[in-house]
């Protein structure tokens, strides 16, 4: 296998034809998305900030929502951060959400909207690829982006066999060649083209090569083995067990709500856990298990169970909140917990 070096040179060498092939593939087959249509940085900043670490098909109905309930910077800086939450619930990574506010909110205040990497890169949650992302399909500035479908793309067109850590030190390490093969008459078509391939064609489990635009430039596709690139090394899978507690009192469910300096959840609501309400988990296990649910969080592996406590609670926290039936749908729940108390309520009204 040629060393990364020189086939990375020689696809660089033949860019003029490999972005013909990107972009005319691109013009021909580009989604019908609606950050697509009649474009706006505001658009553009919302869908970028929704597609991280998210499917478009997830983010499509919560962009929607979102542009009728805040359809410019302004309407979004004026918001306040409890209707941010609650549109934004269900999405996850709910700092997105906090960032992308408190980022309309500086750029409302500013005389213009910022233009460059540089600027875009002091503001809330707007990291290198955002950044590229935003200045580039709106301002047509020479940015290229490298997400982890780029990463994906550049390591099979090169047949790269490096073991990266991450995606984050893969894009930096393959950035100088996204760089170097980026359309600089039309960076935003060339960004979008290139994210485009890596989502339809060029996925992680079933790449397309045989019709592929680009597959006349890869090391890869041509010989039958995308699908062994990009290269990771190993990562450690923690497990862990969270006891939690389902528990009613005339008519209202026990809730805990996170404060509103909490890191990760503030002042969304969840089901408590057993030391949330004052309980060891091991006498909350004893009781009848409701549900029970296991999910992936970036390492952690989190088995999740859910037993009804009929007696009294020991705790006593402002963050434990009694919530009427009527008045869960208002609430902000995180998305994993909306589904299990959807899940649990139905349980109990068909044992009725």
């Amino acid at each position: 296998m040629p060393a990364l070096p020189s086939v990375a040179n020689l696809l660089v060498t033949q860019k003029n034809d490999f972005q013909r092939a990107l972009l005319g593939w691109y013009q021909a087959n580009a989604r019908a998305l609606p950050w697509r249509e009649a474009p706006s940085l505001y658009k553009t900043v919302v869908s970028e900030f929704m597609l991280q670490q998210t499917q478009v098909k997830t983010v499509l109905p919560y962009f929607a929502r979102w542009l009728a309930a805040f359809p410019n910077f302004e309407a979004l800086a004026a918001a306040s951060e409890a209707r941010v939450l609650k549109l934004w619930e269900g999405l996850g990574y709910y700092a997105r959400a906090r960032n992308l506010h408190r980022l309309a909110q500086a750029v409302a205040e500013l005389p213009e909207a910022p233009r460059t990497v540089a600027e875009w890169r002091e503001l809330p949650g707007v990291g290198p690829y955002t950044a590229a992302a935003i200045v580039s399909i709106a301002f047509g500035d020479a940015a290229a982006c490298v997400d982890g479908n780029v990463v994906r793309i550049l390591a099979r067109l090169t047949a790269d066999g490096s073991k990266f850590r991450d995606s984050a030190s893969a894009a930096r390490e393959l950035y100088p060649l996204a760089d170097a093969l980026l359309t600089r008459e039309a960076p935003g078509d060339h960004n979008q083209a290139m994210m485009e391939l890596g989502a339809t064609l060029c996925t992680k489990g079933n790449p397309q090569c045989p019709v592929c635009p680009v597959r006349a430039f890869c090391a890869t596709g041509p010989r039958g083995d995308a699908k062994k690139f990009p290269r990771f090394a190993p990562k450690t899978t923690e497990r862990r067990a969270v006891v939690r507690v389902w528990c009613e009192r005339e008519g209202k469910l026990l809730l805990h709500r996170a404060t509103a300096g909490a890191q990760r959840l503030a002042e969304l609501h969840e089901l408590p856990t057993a030391e949330q309400v004052g309980l060891e988990p091991k006498t909350v296990a004893r009781g009848r298990l409701l549900l029970r649910r296991t999910r992936a969080i970036t390492r952690w592996q989190i088995t999740e169970s859910i037993y009804a406590w009929p007696k009294k609670i020991p705790a006593r926290s402002p963050e434990l909140v009694w919530v009427s039936p009527a008045r869960l749908e208002k609430v902000s729940l995180s998305g994993p917990h909306r589904r299990w108390v959807r899940e649990i309520l139905a349980q109990s009204s068909n044992e009725k």
